[in-house]
């Protein structure tokens, strides 16, 4: 399966005190701490530029919250879908990020009870390529590892930490390749 050739924008949650502790967060419902509050609430006030049409997120409350955020500043409802969901860590959830995520980008390692690189790609590009189909200019809202997930799908170095709510317009370049431009958020008050 492959990505629709399709342009939209990606949004990663705000923080959560896990992040902030650099623990493996995965399925593990962790909330959006005060700092990634904050950030959801300057992406919201960011976004409002941008002419989105539908708002899609992962069900899990620290990327389902940062979309609430930016869809009341947008005046649009939030859709969720499940692929969007951050990937199982397996025995790695609420453990210090590792030596073994490297491997585990790699499929050479794959933590106990987690999914592998490959099924989280697979299940990416199907959550992604149903986005695509919706209304456009649609925004995702997502995470980390998920967004990994796309940047190897869609032919780019995959191990790149993305910044919380910092919203990231995509764009294929009709040529097979894909283009990423943070837009610049707004000053805080």
């Amino acid at each position: 399966m492959s990505l629709n050739p399709i342009p939209f924008w990606f949004l990663r949650h705000g923080e959560t005190d896990w992040n902030a502790e650099g623990l493996s967060q995965g399925n593990v419902d962790i909330p959006l701490n005060q700092v990634g509050v904050m950030q959801a609430r300057r992406a919201a006030r960011t976004m409002r530029v941008v002419p989105i049409k539908t708002i899609i997120s992962s069900p899990l409350s620290r990327a389902k919250d940062t979309a609430d955020m930016v869809a009341e500043a947008l005046k649009l409802p939030v859709l969720v879908d499940e692929d969007l969901r951050e990937v199982n860590f397996g025995e790695q959830e609420g453990k210090p990020m590792g030596d073994w995520y490297d491997d585990w980008i790699a499929d050479a390692y794959t933590p106990p009870g987690a999914e592998t690189f490959a099924q989280l790609r697979a299940r990416a590009v199907r959550a992604i390529n149903r986005a695509t189909a919706l209304h456009a200019p649609v925004l995702v809202v997502a995470h980390g590892a998920l967004w990994r997930a796309f940047r190897y799908e869609a032919g780019m170095p995959a191990n790149v930490r993305t910044p919380n709510a910092l919203p990231l317009q995509v764009k294929p370049d009709g040529k097979g390749s894909w283009t990423i431009d943070a837009l610049e958020l707004v000053p805080e008050f």
